[in-house]
């Protein structure tokens, strides 16, 4: 196991780190632009990509890279929502996600404002439609902005120290023991479930918070 996790480690350590600095820059930034979310898996790749931070200069780097490309993807999608949101909507892609789900997202901006934009960043679908509806709803950029900064800050801050200080763990682990792969393995399936759990807790308030009254 440890051989295996070592070559993988290896082969994006090889990847020069100003390139594999940008592909999780862009990747975020397709990610959190309209609907490309859904199809693109930002977070993965910047989970893999932080498995190759070698020092603290590309730790940095990595997480003012990704929170920018968090932020303009997100700005994208806002102005995306302002000046073409009704067409995105009734376009091929719009009629694919389904009005029930559009009615979820406007709901969901209406009657929460700012924290809806910063909780949708942690929820499935959710980040790629909020920044679009946010738009749409005349939502001031700058309230839009400072919600999904702090969140983008926060998202970013969580997945690459992550996977940097795991690698940095195992790493370690692995010239002392030849079960280190093993234990490095078993983390990361604890934190899929954690994640997971912690998504869903968000999706139940979200949820709640659209079944509620309006204020």
């Amino acid at each position: 196991m440890n051989d295996i996790l070592n070559w993988v480690i290896d082969l994006v350590s090889s990847v020069d780190p100003v390139t594999r600095t940008a592909i999780a820059g862009v990747a975020v930034f397709l990610e959190t632009s309209f609907l490309l979310g859904l199809v693109v898996p930002g977070d993965t790749t910047v989970l893999v990509a932080s498995t190759g931070i070698a020092n603290t200069s590309e730790y940095v780097g990595m997480l003012l890279v990704v929170t920018g490309g968090a932020l303009i993807g997100e700005t994208v999608g806002f102005y995306l929502g302002r000046f073409f949101g009704e067409r995105l909507r009734l376009s091929r892609a719009g009629r694919w996600i389904g009005e029930e789900r559009w009615q979820q997202a406007d709901t969901f901006v209406h009657r929460r404002g700012g924290p809806a934009v910063f909780a949708s960043r942690f929820l499935p679908f959710f980040h790629s439609v909020v920044p679009l509806t946010a738009g749409m709803t005349g939502m001031r950029y700058r309230t839009f902005i400072a919600w999904t900064a702090a969140a983008s800050a926060l998202w970013t801050s969580i997945y690459v120290s992550l996977a940097y200080f795991l690698t940095e763990e195992y790493l370690a682990l692995t010239e002392q023991f030849e079960w280190a792969g093993w234990v490095f393995i078993v983390l990361v399936v604890v934190l899929i479930v954690v994640n997971s759990l912690v998504k869903k807790r968000i999706a139940r308030s979200q949820s709640k918070f659209m079944s509620d009254e309006p204020e």
